[in-house]
């Protein structure tokens, strides 16, 4: 089996090694010097290849210049190549594109005349006047009913739905109430359970709020939270529990460690539960309860400047490169990158970057 051989023409692993040099040496010839002075100094490249001297002192100096003109005119050769290929490809696509324009500019007025040929007029009585229609055939496919509502018959391969005005005016005025949806925000990102209790959430917590008769106690109220469960019920006299005020699923688990309950007033019974996930928002506290508009949610403001220097300089790059993403933008790294591939262009325009890959 052959061994495998590497082209090195179109290699690009060192790319960022001689980029950093490039930017280190700020030249082209400083940059070319670094390449001869390694060969000259940690090789015999400049002494030719063996048996090249032929009786000449200089002789191997010359086989290695010629060298260095042979692969310079390769690569010479390979970019004139490609600048080509990319001038004709470019020139194809303009004849393509100024092609298709003629042929739209030729078809727009056979268009025009398609669509104004298809238009229905409403006519004296209310109903489709379709005596303008293309053909008579037409005309005999359709029939007015007593309601002044035009019922098409149709042949195959044509829709056979029929609407009155009325019925699209109505569809439409359906659609408009569908899409609009002008309720405030959800009071405290949370809502209302009638009768049983009202919550409040933040991304990390949610607080439900359950009223309690005057003067209750802890030992009135039997609370058992799990993972994924929550259940709540007051004790009578005889120390038996009542029917539970709150007996459900919860809609996602809780850290149950961190979760806890308290009497405030003796009136009302505020349970704090942990999320698990701190990155979400709750539509509901218990599954079968009202949810809410996720889209409404208004989220609460961060602090930067409660975070420690390092903390806080960590977290103002990842919001700057989360939003550099989100519009299609290079992220800081990125742009450290291209500043300093730009510095370079500019300081040498003679050179051609635009195969250059950063990385």
């Amino acid at each position: 089996m052959a061994p495998t051989t590497t082209n090195y023409l179109d290699d690009d692993r060192f790319d960022g090694l001689y980029l950093n040099i490039a930017n280190q040496t700020q030249g082209i010839e400083p940059l070319l010097d670094t390449v001869f002075s390694f060969l000259r100094r940690k090789s015999d490249f400049f002494a030719g290849p063996p048996g090249s001297s032929n009786g000449k002192d200089d002789a191997g100096t010359e086989a290695a210049i010629a060298k260095v003109n042979e692969v310079l005119k390769k690569h010479a050769d390979i970019y004139l190549r490609d600048k080509r290929r990319k001038e004709e490809v470019e020139l194809e696509k303009k004849k393509k594109k100024e092609k298709q324009l003629r042929r739209n500019e030729e078809e727009a007025p056979k268009k025009k005349a398609v669509q104004e040929e298809d238009v229905i007029e409403l006519g004296e009585d209310g109903g489709f006047d379709i005596s303008n229609n293309r053909s008579s055939t037409e005309n005999d496919k359709n029939a007015k009913s007593s309601d002044g509502t035009t019922v098409t018959r149709q042949s195959a391969g044509e829709s056979s739905s029929v609407k009155s005005t009325a019925d699209e005016a109505g569809g439409e005025q359906d659609n408009a109430e569908e899409v609009e949806d002008d309720s405030p925000p959800p009071l405290g990102n949370g809502g209302t359970v009638p009768g049983k209790y009202t919550w409040t959430q933040t991304l990390a917590e949610l607080s439900v709020t359950i009223p309690l008769p005057p003067n209750t106690r802890a030992k009135d109220l039997k609370v058992v939270m799990s993972k994924k469960h929550l259940k709540v019920s007051l004790k009578n006299n005889d120390n038996h529990e009542n029917a539970p005020q709150i007996d459900a699923p919860l809609t996602k688990p809780i850290i149950l460690d961190d979760s806890f309950w308290t009497i405030e007033d003796s009136t009302r019974l505020v349970l704090t539960l942990q999320k698990s996930n701190q990155m979400e928002w709750w539509d509901a506290v218990c599954e079968g309860d009202p949810t809410i508009n996720l889209q409404k949610i208004v989220p609460e403001n961060s602090n930067l400047s409660d975070l420690d220097g390092e903390t806080r300089q960590t977290v103002e790059k990842m919001m700057y490169d989360q939003r550099q993403k989100a519009l299609g933008l290079p992220t800081a790294e990125e742009q450290k990158k291209f500043d300093i591939l730009e510095k370079f262009k500019a300081a040498h325009p003679e050179m051609d970057f635009s195969n250059a890959k950063i990385s």
